[in-house]
């Protein structure tokens, strides 16, 4: 019988969890209360308690309790967790409450939670950045409103809600359709759509084209799918997450972008979509240094800087390094006449010199074998022929 797990530190928000159990057992599920408190205060009767989660950190429960200092305690209580929650079988569900440190203890297990799991974080931080907590995981965050501090005629309403929609969840289970075709990843931004559109109706016969946007977090997803053995491949079209965490943009997927995938063996087509353009918000929040720069509105929240030929070859050189750790086949596509849709001629960000050093700067960092090997095409990354030579060499590698 599997349980809905109330995670949180009880000895401040015990009131708050209690709640949300009570609504969850009053539908007839199970509940287990896990008290990840690192403080000195009682948290009251629970199932699990904090010195039993701590015990699950890899340098045991002294790493956890430290006394007084508050930000090692809770940073070492969201491993102790994490490790905790690996080793229950009975999880159906998770759900937690609380502000900024609750965020992050809770947080850290419901990221070793399996993808389709129900996962609901209620969190005073949640109408913010919440990419640092959820990262490239299925976990539902619900702005609090007012502050977990307390039962009142908000937290009621909010908490309550939060219970039942874990609750409905847990009851009503997404039907099984048993998969008839194997699965790859694909990457795509707006300025890449009309290729990956074209690749999925060639291959969309043969597989389920899972597509990812290139957002940051769309990369480091669809490398946890690789890493956990849902896809059987990747067709990386659009690598733009590097430009921004080269340059300081907000889409960075971070530097272990294509690790994943350089250790999992998988078949690897790749491609330099949006190489031409780092990512900011507003106009106004782009950085002093950039801001005579080429910049292109792509709408009132993002603005684009182009990529000139010293940013262009860091980028070739970042990416050719991290493709000669590949263990598996590698085909890496140059479309010689632009990375994106305005990469073109008469268009915004058409720079056939930066496109150069990026080209070259990625032949001569590459070490081609016969399993790794750059292709340049005579093609615009949108050409239905780019697509078609994007599908031939994932045939390639694959048959």
């Amino acid at each position: 019988m599997v349980k809905a797990y109330i995670a949180g530190t009880c000895d401040t928000k015990g009131a708050e969890l209690r709640y949300i159990k009570g609504l969850i057992e009053a539908v007839g599920l199970e509940t287990c209360l896990v008290d990840l408190g690192t403080g000195k205060g009682d948290g009251g009767p629970v199932d699990i308690p904090a010195a039993e989660v701590a015990a699950h950190h890899l340098e045991g429960a002294g790493a956890v309790l430290l006394g007084d200092d508050r930000g090692r305690a809770v940073t070492a209580m969201a491993d102790a967790f994490a490790h905790f929650v690996r080793t229950r079988s009975d999880i159906g569900g998770m759900i937690g409450a609380g502000g900024s440190g609750n965020t992050a203890l809770v947080a850290s297990g419901m990221r070793a939670l399996p993808l389709g799991v129900p996962k609901i974080l209620v969190s005073t931080v949640a109408s913010g950045d919440v990419a640092p907590y959820v990262g490239p995981n299925d976990i539902a965050m619900i702005y609090s409103v007012a502050d977990v501090a307390g039962l009142n005629s908000i937290t009621r309403s909010v908490l309550g809600n939060a219970a039942h929609a874990l609750s409905g969840m847990m009851q009503h289970k997404v039907p099984h359709v048993p998969a008839e075709k194997p699965a790859i990843g694909l990457t795509m931004f707006g300025v890449t759509t009309v290729c990956v559109d074209q690749v999925r109706e060639l291959l969309d016969a043969e597989y389920d084209c899972l597509v990812f946007h290139a957002t940051g977090t769309g990369g480091q997803s669809m490398e946890k799918l690789a890493e956990n053995g849902f896809v059987r491949g990747c067709i990386d079209v659009t690598t733009t997450e590097v430009c921004d965490l080269l340059m300081g943009g907000v889409f960075s997927a971070g530097e272990a972008r294509l690790d994943t995938l350089a250790t999992a063996g998988l078949p690897y087509v790749g491609s330099c979509g949006a190489l031409d353009m780092v990512n900011f918000g507003a106009k106004e929040t782009i950085p002093e240094k950039y801001r005579a720069r080429n910049i292109y509105v792509h709408n009132p929240q993002v603005s684009l800087m182009r990529t000139n030929a010293a940013e262009n070859r860091a980028i070739g050189e970042w990416i050719g390094n991290k493709l000669n750790t590949f263990t598996g086949p590698v085909r890496f596509l140059l479309p010689e006449k632009g990375v994106s849709l305005i990469d073109a001629p008469d268009m915004p960000f058409h720079d056939p010199a930066a496109d150069a050093a990026l080209f070259e700067a990625l032949e001569a960092t590459l070490i081609a074998t016969e399993a790794r090997q750059l292709v340049r095409c005579p093609l615009h990354i949108n050409d239905a022929e780019f697509a078609a030579a994007l599908v031939a060499a994932w045939r390639d590698i694959t048959h």
